[in-house]
């Protein structure tokens, strides 16, 4: 079974958990106590136990500890690249100038 469909069982307690164990995780990954990482992070270490815990957090929490333990990489998903269909592609090609001409001439019209 892929992850995706997986993750879309979880209630949003389970995540907000299951975001709280990564956090944690890396924190003491690195070696870290939550004094350490709520100074760095410049918020206070009730919020990051609430947010290990996998309690309501805020999304600028989330992202001030996120940077505090270089994980902001988790983020890389939420990019949106822009793709062009191969239609439409192919048709700005067709749209594109084929030739020069040289600037301030006028074609002439009696001119073989």
């Amino acid at each position: 079974m892929s992850e995706k469909p997986y993750i879309n069982n979880y209630s949003d307690k389970a995540i907000m958990e299951r975001i709280g164990k990564f956090i944690q995780h890396k924190r003491l990954e690195q070696n870290l106590s939550q004094e350490e990482v709520t100074q760095r992070a410049v918020m206070s270490r009730s919020t990051l136990s609430l947010m290990e815990r996998g309690q309501n957090i805020t999304l600028s929490n989330l992202i001030k500890v996120l940077r505090t333990l270089d994980a902001l990489y988790v983020l890389d998903n939420f990019e949106v690249i822009q793709t062009i269909s191969p239609m439409l592609l192919a048709e700005e090609s067709l749209k594109k100038r084929k030739r020069a001409s040289k600037s301030g001439e006028t074609p002439n019209e009696y001119s073989w």
